[in-house]
């Protein structure tokens, strides 16, 4: 690398704060900025303040697997023997019985990024609102390939500031430049963002138009670029800050707490605690606000379906991870199928 700054101020461009770890005595801070199998590329500040690039054999008693973002120690060999404390993560469903896969570490913003092209789709912004703020990081939601629509967007910004409240919703095209400006603003110093979208939505479009590089995209025409990004990759940016490309999102299964859930369906949270019962589940309960509200137009019913989608989900996820709670929904099931045998006679 290049630039030569304090060592401070090196982590500081690195996405380092006060709140992520200092090294132990005798190993060497650095972050990953791409992990390879065995090896990781990282960067680490050196004593006189500048950037080194370094390939990083990974310790093979190393307990957990490093991602890009992570905070690692490098040990007198240039190893990476410890990976700090994560302390904001973005991640997705993983494969059967396999829980959570880490996408990004240590993150402050998650942009989400949709494409316009074709029209809002509203599904794939409340499930990927869900996932970010799940993260425990700042959503925003980028809005690309804004100039293919007739208004510059401007109806699906409305539209999309219903389906996910209180995330800043930004308008974007890589071809005019409309709402570059203002999402720069979101990439401040010292902050480290990730941009999570699905393939074709423009994601690495958007790193080229902000920064002046040129990570390879494939044309797909006037909609823009298709996807290219196969791996997790830390960059430095001009703000200061870094930010990470990851490959697009193929599957729109969420892997969630329900409090990301009530984050997004702000709207069902708020009516909530008008139903008579504390537990309700909106789905047939007696004295039921939330359901009462869809049925006079109040609460769109689109959104309390896919509430319950998403519920029924994360119900099952966890029921799949989590081997005593699965067999004791199967011993229920059985139970009710005996029953309901019995009552056949």
């Amino acid at each position: 690398m290049t630039d030569t700054l304090t060592p401070t101020s090196a982590l500081t461009h690195l996405g380092w704060t006060d709140g992520d770890p200092h090294p132990a005595t005798g190993t060497a801070l650095a972050r990953v900025v791409v992990h390879h199998g065995t090896r990781c590329e990282v960067l680490a500040a050196a004593s006189d303040g500048t950037l080194t690039a370094h390939t990083a054999d990974i310790a093979p008693t190393l307990p957990v697997t490093p991602v890009a973002g992570d905070w690692v120690e490098l040990g007198p060999d240039g190893r990476v023997v410890t990976v700090a404390a994560r302390r904001a993560i973005l991640t997705r469903a993983g494969s059967a019985g396999q829980g959570r896969q880490v996408l990004a570490a240590n993150i402050d913003t998650v942009l989400i990024v949709v494409p316009l092209a074709g029209g809002l789709n509203a599904t794939m912004v409340e499930r990927l609102s869900v996932m970010a703020w799940d993260s425990g990081a700042q959503p925003a939601l980028v809005l690309s390939k804004s100039d293919t629509t007739h208004d510059g967007g401007a109806r699906d910004a409305a539209a999309a500031e219903l389906l996910s409240p209180g995330i800043p919703v930004l308008p974007v095209s890589v071809r005019t430049g409309e709402g570059l400006d203002t999402l720069r603003a979101h990439l401040g110093p010292g902050t480290t963002t990730v941009m999570l979208g699905p393939s074709g939505a423009g994601k690495t479009s958007l790193l080229n138009a902000l920064e002046g590089t040129s990570e390879a995209v494939a044309s797909t025409g006037r909609s823009g670029g298709r996807h290219t990004t196969t791996t997790r990759r830390l960059h430095l940016l001009a703000s200061g800050g870094v930010l990470l490309d990851i490959p697009g999102i193929r599957s729109l299964e969420v892997a969630a707490g329900r409090s990301a859930v009530d984050d997004v369906f702000t709207d069902i949270a708020a009516l909530a605690p008008y139903c008579r019962y504390t537990d309700c589940g909106h789905d047939g309960d007696l004295g039921c606000a939330v359901e009462e509200a869809a049925r006079t137009g109040t609460l769109p019913a689109a959104r309390l379906a896919t509430w319950h989608k998403l519920q029924g989900e994360i119900a099952y996820r966890r029921r799949r991870e989590d081997p005593a709670e699965m067999a004791d929904t199967r011993r229920q099931w059985k139970a009710v199928s005996k029953q309901a045998r019995r009552n056949r006679r």
